[in-house]
């Protein structure tokens, strides 16, 4: 089962800190030392605030994911349970966007600077990659400060389950009695 990050909405304050911890564990603590505009700011997530609720959008690294498969040049694989895009492959389609079902995955600027034959920058998909590679894990989950953010993993979905069941079957023998 591939593993996934799920934000509790009764937590989630908004504070964006998650989308601050994403970008620098893919581009590093140098940003910090840069001016704003020399580097671009592409977390992998996004948060999604309305009257009634705030709550981290990413992706969830179906089983069989529909992003990878209309992909036309093969730049979305799944790697060690983790569905990631290969941005030096991805022409930009926006295919991967459209069949989405969580609205997860955006188009950024490339971040190689090549331009294309019209003169204009490429575009290139993002999305969550669960920090592949971090040791810590996603960085999102790390930061947040009211502890949001929780790594689905197949030990806590059995669990889920398990005790669902328990539960549902005391109350059918209360109902019962």
């Amino acid at each position: 089962m591939n593993y996934f990050v799920k934000g509790n909405p009764d937590l989630c304050i908004g504070c964006r800190t998650c989308m601050i911890g994403c970008v620098v564990a893919h581009e590093g603590e140098k940003i910090f030392q840069m001016k704003p505009g020399d580097y671009v700011f592409n977390p992998k997530l996004d948060i999604v605030k309305t009257a009634t609720i705030t709550v981290p959008v990413q992706c969830k690294h179906c089983e069989n994911p529909s992003c990878m498969n209309v992909c036309p040049v093969g730049a979305i694989e799944m790697i060690d349970n983790t569905v990631v895009i290969y941005q030096d492959k991805c022409i930009g389609c926006k295919t991967c966007m459209i069949a989405c079902p969580y609205g997860a995955i955006d188009l950024v600027l490339a971040s190689d600077g090549k331009k294309q034959l019209d003169n204009s920058y490429r575009m290139v998909a993002n999305k969550c990659d669960l920090c592949v590679g971090r040791e810590e894990g996603p960085a999102c989950i790390q930061v947040c400060p009211t502890a949001s953010l929780k790594l689905v993993t197949e030990e806590a979905v059995v669990t889920s389950v398990s005790n669902k069941r328990t539960a549902s079957a005391i109350s059918l023998s209360q109902v019962k009695g």
